[in-house]
Protein backbone atom coordinates (compact mmCIF):
# COMPACT_ATOMS: atom_id res chain seq x y z
CA UNK A 1 0.00 0.00 0.00
CA UNK A 2 2.84 2.43 0.86
CA UNK A 3 4.61 1.82 -2.46
CA UNK A 4 1.31 2.36 -4.25
CA UNK A 5 0.85 5.76 -2.56
CA UNK A 6 4.45 6.83 -3.27
CA UNK A 7 4.00 6.08 -6.99
CA UNK A 8 0.81 8.12 -7.13
CA UNK A 9 2.40 11.11 -5.35
CA UNK A 10 5.45 11.04 -7.65
CA UNK A 11 3.15 11.05 -10.67
CA UNK A 12 1.51 14.23 -9.34
CA UNK A 13 4.66 16.40 -9.48
CA UNK A 14 5.24 16.49 -13.28
CA UNK A 15 1.49 16.52 -13.82
CA UNK A 16 1.05 19.70 -11.76
CA UNK A 17 3.98 21.36 -13.57
CA UNK A 18 2.44 20.61 -16.97
CA UNK A 19 -0.95 21.81 -15.70
CA UNK A 20 0.55 25.14 -14.62
CA UNK A 21 2.05 25.62 -18.10
CA UNK A 22 -1.23 24.79 -19.80
CA UNK A 23 -3.21 27.03 -17.41
CA UNK A 24 -1.06 30.06 -18.16
CA UNK A 25 -1.00 29.31 -21.89
CA UNK A 26 -4.80 29.14 -22.04
CA UNK A 27 -5.08 32.59 -20.49
CA UNK A 28 -2.61 33.97 -23.05
CA UNK A 29 -4.42 32.52 -26.09
CA UNK A 30 -7.01 35.30 -26.66
CA UNK A 31 -5.57 38.32 -28.50
CA UNK A 32 -4.55 41.26 -26.33
CA UNK A 33 -4.72 41.40 -22.55
CA UNK A 34 -6.77 42.96 -19.79
CA UNK A 35 -5.49 46.49 -20.47
CA UNK A 36 -6.31 46.12 -24.17
CA UNK A 37 -9.87 45.13 -23.31
CA UNK A 38 -10.06 47.93 -20.75
CA UNK A 39 -8.92 50.55 -23.27
CA UNK A 40 -11.44 49.28 -25.85
CA UNK A 41 -14.20 49.52 -23.25
CA UNK A 42 -13.25 53.11 -22.32
CA UNK A 43 -13.18 54.16 -25.97
CA UNK A 44 -16.57 52.54 -26.58
CA UNK A 45 -17.95 54.69 -23.76
CA UNK A 46 -16.39 57.82 -25.28
CA UNK A 47 -13.80 58.29 -22.52
CA UNK A 48 -10.28 59.52 -23.09
CA UNK A 49 -7.40 57.08 -22.63
CA UNK A 50 -4.13 58.26 -21.09
CA UNK A 51 -1.43 56.40 -23.04
CA UNK A 52 1.20 57.16 -20.40
CA UNK A 53 -1.01 55.72 -17.65
CA UNK A 54 -1.69 52.57 -19.69
CA UNK A 55 2.03 52.11 -20.34
CA UNK A 56 2.76 52.58 -16.63
CA UNK A 57 0.18 49.90 -15.76
CA UNK A 58 1.62 47.59 -18.42
CA UNK A 59 5.07 48.04 -16.89
CA UNK A 60 3.75 47.52 -13.34
CA UNK A 61 2.04 44.23 -14.16
CA UNK A 62 4.83 43.00 -16.46
CA UNK A 63 2.57 42.82 -19.52
CA UNK A 64 5.34 44.21 -21.72
CA UNK A 65 7.60 41.25 -20.88
CA UNK A 66 7.80 37.93 -22.80
CA UNK A 67 5.22 35.29 -21.92
CA UNK A 68 7.75 32.92 -20.37
CA UNK A 69 8.96 35.71 -18.05
CA UNK A 70 5.38 36.39 -16.97
CA UNK A 71 4.88 32.67 -16.33
CA UNK A 72 7.99 32.27 -14.15
CA UNK A 73 7.14 35.44 -12.28
CA UNK A 74 3.65 34.08 -11.60
CA UNK A 75 4.54 30.49 -10.68
CA UNK A 76 7.57 31.44 -8.58
CA UNK A 77 5.42 33.86 -6.61
CA UNK A 78 2.93 31.09 -5.86
CA UNK A 79 5.52 28.48 -4.90
CA UNK A 80 7.99 30.67 -3.00
CA UNK A 81 5.88 33.43 -1.46
CA UNK A 82 2.28 32.28 -1.71
CA UNK A 83 1.64 35.29 -3.97
CA UNK A 84 -0.95 34.45 -6.64
CA UNK A 85 -0.59 37.82 -8.35
CA UNK A 86 -2.74 40.92 -8.55
CA UNK A 87 -6.21 41.07 -10.06
CA UNK A 88 -6.31 43.83 -12.67
CA UNK A 89 -10.05 44.37 -12.50
CA UNK A 90 -10.54 44.15 -8.75
CA UNK A 91 -7.24 45.86 -7.86
CA UNK A 92 -6.76 43.34 -5.06
CA UNK A 93 -4.51 40.31 -4.47
CA UNK A 94 -5.85 37.18 -6.16
CA UNK A 95 -5.45 35.08 -3.01
CA UNK A 96 -7.62 37.53 -1.06
CA UNK A 97 -10.38 37.38 -3.69
CA UNK A 98 -10.32 33.57 -3.84
CA UNK A 99 -10.39 33.02 -0.08
CA UNK A 100 -13.20 35.57 0.35
CA UNK A 101 -15.64 33.30 -1.48
CA UNK A 102 -14.22 29.81 -1.23
CA UNK A 103 -15.88 29.06 2.12
CA UNK A 104 -19.41 29.78 0.87
CA UNK A 105 -18.72 27.96 -2.40
CA UNK A 106 -17.51 24.77 -0.69
CA UNK A 107 -20.34 24.94 1.86
CA UNK A 108 -22.98 24.96 -0.89
CA UNK A 109 -21.36 22.50 -3.30
CA UNK A 110 -20.04 20.16 -0.57
CA UNK A 111 -23.38 19.96 1.24
CA UNK A 112 -25.19 19.44 -2.07
CA UNK A 113 -22.79 16.59 -2.91
CA UNK A 114 -23.40 14.85 0.43
CA UNK A 115 -27.17 15.36 0.14
CA UNK A 116 -27.01 13.87 -3.35
CA UNK A 117 -25.15 10.78 -2.12
CA UNK A 118 -27.40 10.20 0.89
CA UNK A 119 -30.52 10.40 -1.30
CA UNK A 120 -29.26 8.70 -4.46
CA UNK A 121 -27.62 5.60 -2.95
CA UNK A 122 -30.66 4.24 -1.02
CA UNK A 123 -33.01 5.06 -3.92
CA UNK A 124 -30.66 3.47 -6.46
CA UNK A 125 -30.34 0.33 -4.32
CA UNK A 126 -34.12 0.07 -3.91
CA UNK A 127 -34.67 0.63 -7.63
CA UNK A 128 -32.17 -2.11 -8.56
CA UNK A 129 -33.52 -4.65 -6.05
CA UNK A 130 -37.12 -3.98 -7.18
CA UNK A 131 -36.43 -3.88 -10.90
CA UNK A 132 -39.48 -3.27 -13.14
CA UNK A 133 -41.79 -2.57 -10.20
CA UNK A 134 -44.13 0.44 -10.50
CA UNK A 135 -42.00 2.37 -8.00
CA UNK A 136 -38.87 1.58 -10.03
CA UNK A 137 -40.55 3.04 -13.13
CA UNK A 138 -41.63 6.11 -11.16
CA UNK A 139 -38.15 6.69 -9.74
CA UNK A 140 -36.62 6.15 -13.19
CA UNK A 141 -38.99 8.74 -14.66
CA UNK A 142 -38.09 11.36 -12.06
CA UNK A 143 -34.37 10.65 -12.41
CA UNK A 144 -34.57 11.19 -16.18
CA UNK A 145 -36.46 14.46 -15.62
CA UNK A 146 -33.77 15.56 -13.16
CA UNK A 147 -31.01 14.68 -15.60
CA UNK A 148 -32.72 16.47 -18.47
CA UNK A 149 -33.52 19.71 -16.62
CA UNK A 150 -30.69 22.27 -16.73
CA UNK A 151 -29.82 23.69 -13.32
CA UNK A 152 -30.16 27.31 -14.43
CA UNK A 153 -33.66 26.60 -15.81
CA UNK A 154 -34.70 25.01 -12.52
CA UNK A 155 -33.28 28.07 -10.73
CA UNK A 156 -35.40 30.39 -12.87
CA UNK A 157 -38.51 28.29 -12.21
CA UNK A 158 -37.93 28.28 -8.45
CA UNK A 159 -37.28 32.03 -8.41
CA UNK A 160 -40.47 32.74 -10.37
CA UNK A 161 -42.54 30.43 -8.16
CA UNK A 162 -41.16 31.89 -4.94
CA UNK A 163 -41.73 35.46 -6.13
CA UNK A 164 -45.22 34.92 -7.56
CA UNK A 165 -46.66 32.44 -5.04
CA UNK A 166 -44.77 33.18 -1.81
CA UNK A 167 -43.87 36.81 -2.42
CA UNK A 168 -40.23 36.33 -1.42
CA UNK A 169 -37.00 37.07 -3.25
CA UNK A 170 -34.74 34.01 -3.24
CA UNK A 171 -31.79 35.54 -5.06
CA UNK A 172 -28.41 35.75 -3.31
CA UNK A 173 -27.24 34.20 -0.07
CA UNK A 174 -28.02 37.13 2.23
CA UNK A 175 -30.64 39.79 2.75
CA UNK A 176 -29.62 43.26 1.61
CA UNK A 177 -28.70 44.48 5.08
CA UNK A 178 -26.30 41.55 5.67
CA UNK A 179 -24.39 41.50 2.36
CA UNK A 180 -21.58 43.78 3.52
CA UNK A 181 -22.05 43.25 7.26
CA UNK A 182 -19.41 41.34 9.28
CA UNK A 183 -20.18 37.77 10.27
CA UNK A 184 -22.53 37.40 13.22
CA UNK A 185 -25.14 34.96 14.47
CA UNK A 186 -27.87 37.02 12.80
CA UNK A 187 -26.03 36.93 9.46
CA UNK A 188 -25.51 33.16 9.76
CA UNK A 189 -29.23 32.61 10.43
CA UNK A 190 -30.08 34.84 7.48
CA UNK A 191 -27.79 32.74 5.26
CA UNK A 192 -29.56 29.54 6.36
CA UNK A 193 -32.86 31.07 5.23
CA UNK A 194 -31.45 31.54 1.71
CA UNK A 195 -29.03 28.67 1.23
CA UNK A 196 -31.59 25.84 1.03
CA UNK A 197 -32.72 26.90 -2.45
CA UNK A 198 -29.31 26.68 -4.18
CA UNK A 199 -28.66 23.46 -2.25
CA UNK A 200 -31.78 21.84 -3.71
CA UNK A 201 -31.12 23.12 -7.23
CA UNK A 202 -27.46 22.04 -7.28
CA UNK A 203 -28.30 18.63 -5.75
CA UNK A 204 -31.12 17.74 -8.17
CA UNK A 205 -29.00 17.02 -11.25
CA UNK A 206 -26.27 15.09 -9.44
CA UNK A 207 -28.84 13.11 -7.42
CA UNK A 208 -30.63 12.00 -10.58
CA UNK A 209 -27.36 10.93 -12.20
CA UNK A 210 -26.18 9.09 -9.10
CA UNK A 211 -29.45 7.17 -8.89
CA UNK A 212 -28.92 5.88 -12.43
CA UNK A 213 -25.26 4.99 -11.71
CA UNK A 214 -26.10 3.11 -8.51
CA UNK A 215 -28.98 1.22 -10.11
CA UNK A 216 -27.01 0.20 -13.22
CA UNK A 217 -23.91 -0.93 -11.32
CA UNK A 218 -25.88 -2.85 -8.72
CA UNK A 219 -27.88 -4.66 -11.39
CA UNK A 220 -24.57 -5.83 -12.88
CA UNK A 221 -23.50 -7.26 -9.51
CA UNK A 222 -26.71 -8.89 -8.29
CA UNK A 223 -26.52 -11.95 -10.54
CA UNK A 224 -22.81 -12.65 -10.20
CA UNK A 225 -21.69 -15.99 -8.73
CA UNK A 226 -20.44 -14.60 -5.41
CA UNK A 227 -23.91 -13.16 -4.70
CA UNK A 228 -25.59 -16.47 -5.54
CA UNK A 229 -23.07 -18.27 -3.31
CA UNK A 230 -23.82 -15.94 -0.41
CA UNK A 231 -27.55 -16.54 -0.87
CA UNK A 232 -26.97 -20.28 -0.90
CA UNK A 233 -25.21 -20.00 2.45
CA UNK A 234 -28.36 -18.53 3.95
CA UNK A 235 -27.39 -14.87 4.42
CA UNK A 236 -30.30 -12.53 4.91
CA UNK A 237 -31.08 -10.67 1.69
CA UNK A 238 -30.75 -7.21 3.24
CA UNK A 239 -27.39 -7.95 4.83
CA UNK A 240 -26.19 -9.64 1.65
CA UNK A 241 -27.10 -6.72 -0.59
CA UNK A 242 -25.49 -4.01 1.53
CA UNK A 243 -22.39 -5.97 2.50
CA UNK A 244 -21.24 -7.21 -0.89
CA UNK A 245 -22.74 -5.96 -4.19
CA UNK A 246 -23.53 -2.43 -2.95
CA UNK A 247 -19.91 -2.01 -1.84
CA UNK A 248 -18.70 -2.90 -5.34
CA UNK A 249 -21.42 -0.81 -7.02
CA UNK A 250 -20.26 2.31 -5.15
CA UNK A 251 -16.79 2.25 -6.76
CA UNK A 252 -17.81 4.98 -9.27
CA UNK A 253 -18.59 7.32 -6.39
CA UNK A 254 -15.04 6.96 -5.09
CA UNK A 255 -13.51 7.20 -8.56
CA UNK A 256 -15.23 10.55 -9.24
CA UNK A 257 -13.92 12.30 -6.13
CA UNK A 258 -11.35 13.97 -8.40
CA UNK A 259 -14.11 15.70 -10.33
CA UNK A 260 -16.09 16.40 -7.19
CA UNK A 261 -13.32 18.43 -5.51
CA UNK A 262 -12.99 20.72 -8.53
CA UNK A 263 -16.77 21.07 -8.81
CA UNK A 264 -16.84 22.27 -5.21
CA UNK A 265 -15.24 25.47 -6.53
CA UNK A 266 -16.51 25.86 -10.08
CA UNK A 267 -19.66 23.74 -10.05
CA UNK A 268 -23.05 25.23 -10.91
CA UNK A 269 -21.61 28.48 -12.25
CA UNK A 270 -24.72 29.25 -14.31
CA UNK A 271 -26.95 28.52 -11.31
CA UNK A 272 -24.83 30.89 -9.21
CA UNK A 273 -25.12 33.60 -11.88
CA UNK A 274 -28.91 33.21 -12.11
CA UNK A 275 -29.39 33.22 -8.34
CA UNK A 276 -26.82 35.97 -7.75
CA UNK A 277 -24.74 33.87 -5.36
CA UNK A 278 -21.50 35.29 -3.94
CA UNK A 279 -19.49 32.21 -4.90
CA UNK A 280 -16.39 31.44 -6.96
CA UNK A 281 -18.12 30.44 -10.22
CA UNK A 282 -19.35 33.90 -11.29
CA UNK A 283 -15.98 35.43 -10.38
CA UNK A 284 -14.15 32.88 -12.55
CA UNK A 285 -16.53 33.56 -15.46
CA UNK A 286 -15.99 37.31 -15.09
CA UNK A 287 -12.21 36.90 -14.93
CA UNK A 288 -12.21 34.85 -18.14
CA UNK A 289 -14.39 37.31 -20.06
CA UNK A 290 -12.35 40.33 -18.92
CA UNK A 291 -8.97 38.58 -19.49
CA UNK A 292 -7.94 39.19 -15.89
CA UNK A 293 -5.10 36.74 -16.44
CA UNK A 294 -3.71 36.31 -12.92
CA UNK A 295 -7.16 35.78 -11.41
CA UNK A 296 -8.34 33.48 -14.22
CA UNK A 297 -5.04 31.59 -14.36
CA UNK A 298 -5.02 31.07 -10.59
CA UNK A 299 -8.57 29.71 -10.74
CA UNK A 300 -7.71 27.26 -13.52
CA UNK A 301 -4.56 26.16 -11.68
CA UNK A 302 -6.51 25.73 -8.43
CA UNK A 303 -9.25 23.69 -10.11
CA UNK A 304 -6.72 21.52 -11.93
CA UNK A 305 -4.73 20.95 -8.74
CA UNK A 306 -7.90 19.96 -6.89
CA UNK A 307 -8.68 17.50 -9.68
CA UNK A 308 -5.22 15.91 -9.37
CA UNK A 309 -5.46 15.77 -5.56
CA UNK A 310 -8.98 14.38 -5.85
CA UNK A 311 -7.72 11.70 -8.22
CA UNK A 312 -5.11 10.72 -5.62
CA UNK A 313 -7.84 10.51 -2.96
CA UNK A 314 -9.93 8.41 -5.38
CA UNK A 315 -7.01 6.02 -5.90
CA UNK A 316 -6.56 5.67 -2.14
CA UNK A 317 -10.26 5.06 -1.50
CA UNK A 318 -10.50 2.56 -4.35
CA UNK A 319 -7.41 0.74 -3.06
CA UNK A 320 -9.07 0.47 0.35
CA UNK A 321 -12.45 -0.81 -0.87
CA UNK A 322 -11.04 -2.97 -3.70
CA UNK A 323 -7.64 -4.64 -2.96
CA UNK A 324 -7.33 -5.74 -6.60
CA UNK A 325 -6.58 -2.14 -7.61
CA UNK A 326 -3.48 -1.65 -5.45
CA UNK A 327 -2.09 -4.97 -6.68
CA UNK A 328 -2.42 -4.00 -10.35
Amino acid sequence: MFAYLVRRVLYMIPTLFIISLISFTIIQLPPGDYLTSYVAQLRAQGDQVDAAEMEALRERYGLNQPVYVQYFKWISGILLRGDWGQSFEWRKPVSELIWERIGLTMAISGTALLVSWFIAIPIGVYSATHQYSWLDYLLTFFSFVGLGTPGFLLALIVMFWAQSQLGINVGGLFSEEYILAPWSWAKFVDMLKHIWIPLIIVAVGSTAGNIRITRANLLDELNKPYVETARAKGLKERNLIWKYPVRVALNPFFSTVGWSLASLISGATLVAVVLGLQTEGPMLLRALTSQDMYLAGSFILLLSTLTVVGTLISDILLAIVDPRIRLS
